[in-house]
């Protein structure tokens, strides 16, 4: 729904009144009230008449949530997202048993080979929803080399598709290959969770989420309040005031691939100089418990697209290490008397930077 309209504003009036109200929704009622807007606001019919959908199948009524996709395929030209439309009629049809026409509308969607990746990760779960796993695992696949081919870091909404694909494979036992790797790498660098990509798409896991066996339930429920437990106590501990630290080939990385942080970063030795000033200066004012955490453009890039921003902003940076440093990656500044340097010179720091 595009920002400003009229049906918009209405519509954050109702979502605050809903939040208050979130668990004791009336999914017909709000179905019917979504499509009332419609009416009203044509111009945003397609945002508001996917929403009411999603209540109708919420509500039990999946003929209802098919009626209104195809009242809005009925004149695909006009809609923003046809593909998508069409994936969640298709995960719809499945569900109350009209699996050929389904199949159908999946084989069409991975013929027209959208490049927006939500058609994509809706058919394949529907596949792996209904235990088709090497199918949803070639369609993951397909989506990936379409769409993230030569693609140096993944954006945020292909995420989904590197996960079910890597999910998927630990299903069918098969063997880490390159995308699952970068599933790894993306899991590691966006989780503050101890637990590995592997651990957590272990197929006794996620058979256990959707058994009906209650004590597998129990001992799965168990694992994860033993992981919220650990995270809160992570983010519970006191972390570091940390200033952002850039290595020499990191930082060379960073300013060529974003030229217009220069201003933040005129040179290395300025870079590294700042660094021990801004510190000092927080010591004798009295702050506490201070740190540097090491920055990548990797994880700066992933840190950038959470937040749906551009890595080129500037004030992200500040952001980027408080992030670092609630997850536990700060070391501790002024190092030990005969440590290195933090700046990875390899002298010890009171022959280098502290000096």
């Amino acid at each position: 729904m595009r920002p400003d309209t009229p049906a918009e504003n209405a519509e954050n009036a109702q979502n605050a009144q809903n939040a208050e109200n979130a668990e004791n929704v009336d999914h017909t009622a709000e179905a019917a009230r979504l499509e009332r807007t419609a009416d009203l606001y044509p111009e945003d019919a397609e945002a508001l008449l996917v929403r009411a959908a999603a209540h109708r199948e919420l509500s039990g009524d999946r003929p209802a949530a098919t009626a209104l996709y195809d009242r809005l395929l009925s004149a695909p030209d006009t809609l923003e997202t046809p593909h998508l439309v069409r994936a969640l009629k298709a995960s719809n049809l499945w569900e109350y048993g009209h699996e050929a026409e389904a199949r159908a509308i999946i084989d069409g969607i991975r013929t027209a080979a959208p490049r927006d990746p939500a058609p994509w990760v809706i058919v394949a779960e529907a596949l792996e929803s209904h235990d088709e796993l090497e199918a949803a695992h070639e369609t993951f696949t397909q989506a990936t080399t379409l769409l993230l081919t030569d693609v140096a870091e993944p954006p945020y909404a292909t995420h989904p598709l590197l996960f079910g694909r890597h999910r998927v494979g630990r299903m069918l036992g098969a063997p880490h290959d390159d995308w699952d790797d970068r599933a790894d790498a993306l899991h590691s660098s966006s989780s503050a969770s101890s637990v590995s990509l592997d651990e957590l798409h272990d197929p006794k896991r996620v058979w256990a989420l959707g058994s009906d066996n209650p004590a597998e339930l129990e001992a799965e429920i168990s694992r994860l309040r033993a992981e919220l437990d650990a995270h809160r106590e992570a983010l519970s501990r006191p972390f570091p005031v940390a200033i952002l630290h850039w290595p020499a080939d990191e930082l060379a990385e960073l300013l060529s691939a974003y030229p217009s942080l220069t201003a933040e970063y005129p040179s290395r030795e300025q870079h590294l100089s700042t660094i021990e000033a801004a510190l000092r200066e927080l010591s004798s004012s009295g702050t506490p418990n201070l740190g540097i955490v090491t920055g990548t453009v990797p994880s700066y890039e992933a840190f950038a697209a959470s937040e749906a921003s551009s890595p080129t902003q500037a004030e992200l940076l500040p952001q980027y290490a408080t992030t670092l440093a609630a997850r536990g990656r700060a070391t501790t500044w002024p190092p030990e008397r005969g440590a290195g340097c933090w700046c990875g010179a390899g002298a010890s720091y009171e022959g280098c930077h502290g000096s």
